[in-house]
């Protein structure tokens, strides 16, 4: 494909991420298939893992920093019992302990002290960087680092199902939560140890896996369909409150000048949107209370449905 076959997007594309694929070779796949000029993900899943990959392209990259930093939401089998180096299906097993008699009441005990907000220890195999290296490469050659704790908020953790072996969980969590952190200090605090079985992202904000389209899906669509699946892209900042402003305030706004807009919110990001309703981008509020463009996009070529 040539540079003059690429085209100026500007759209949300919601993927169902099979398993067994990594994150980067599903955006490449969907870049190639739409003929974009530009795309990105919004956090990766690990190739075990399954379900919602949002996929911005074009203008839509611009905003793509607002999916990162939302909450996610996760469906995990973590098998109990089994240590693994990872701390998923995918790593050697180093240590194996019998599981104890499992009861509803048992396990809720457990899952109440891993809700709100709770330390966690990133696992070494995580793309976090230490002097310059991934985690993940160190470990991989034998070397553990000393990783700094941090702050996560589990906002639901929700037991669905349990078994002899291991437990179905419901997840909903703040950015950098480490769901095989999770699974492991759930093992541990059951005194037999675990690891993540299966992995499947249900949301990411306000995004749903159920607005989602497989890879085969997009692959067997004409081009023109491939570009109706597209989502506009206010979809990725729907949590911001939203500001319309007249034709010259969008005037200055694009010269880059804040603005003072009547009744706007006096703090914080918000959403903006011009004549009939066009997205401009967001803005940030300043002490001033003017509201200041940060990421304003442009809409080229094709459009995409709300």
């Amino acid at each position: 494909m040539s540079r003059s076959d690429l085209r100026n997007l500007g759209g949300v594309l919601l993927l169902d991420k099979s398993p067994g694929m990594t994150s980067n070779f599903a955006l490449q796949k969907v870049k190639r298939l739409l003929r974009a000029r530009k795309a990105g993900h919004t956090g990766s899943l690990d190739p075990i893992a399954s379900g919602l990959l949002p996929i911005c392209l074009g203008e839509a990259t611009k905003l793509s920093g607002f999916l990162l930093n939302t909450d996610k939401r996760y469906r995990v089998r973590v098998r109990l019992g089994v240590t693994t180096e990872t701390g998923d299906i995918e790593g050697k097993v180093i240590e194996t302990r019998p599981v104890p008699g499992l009861t509803e009441r048992l396990i809720e005990s457990v899952l109440a002290g891993f809700r709100g907000e709770i330390v966690q220890v990133p696992p070494m195999y995580s793309a976090l960087k230490h002097q310059g290296q991934r985690l993940y490469d160190l470990a991989r050659k034998g070397i553990e680092v000393e990783r700094e704790a941090r702050r996560v908020t589990i906002y639901e953790l929700r037991l669905d199902a349990f078994d002899a072996e291991g437990l179905e969980l419901d997840v909903h969590c703040s950015k950098g939560t480490y769901i095989r952190t999770l699974a492991e200090d759930l093992g541990r605090a059951l005194g037999c140890g675990g690891h993540v079985e299966s992995l499947r992202r249900t949301a990411v904000g306000d995004l749903s896996v159920r607005e989602a389209y497989t890879l085969p899906h997009v692959e067997a669509l004409a081009d023109a369909e491939r570009t109706g699946l597209l989502l506009s892209m206010d979809r990725i900042v729907t949590e911001l409150p939203s500001v319309q402003v007249n034709e010259e305030l969008g005037y200055y706004l694009r010269k880059g000048q804040a603005v003072l807009v009547p009744k706007a919110p006096t703090k914080g990001w918000v959403r903006l949107y011009g004549r009939q309703a066009l997205f401009l981008g967001v803005g940030e509020v300043l002490d001033d209370g003017r509201i200041a463009p940060r990421r304003l996009v442009q809409h080229l070529g094709a459009g995409a449905r709300t």
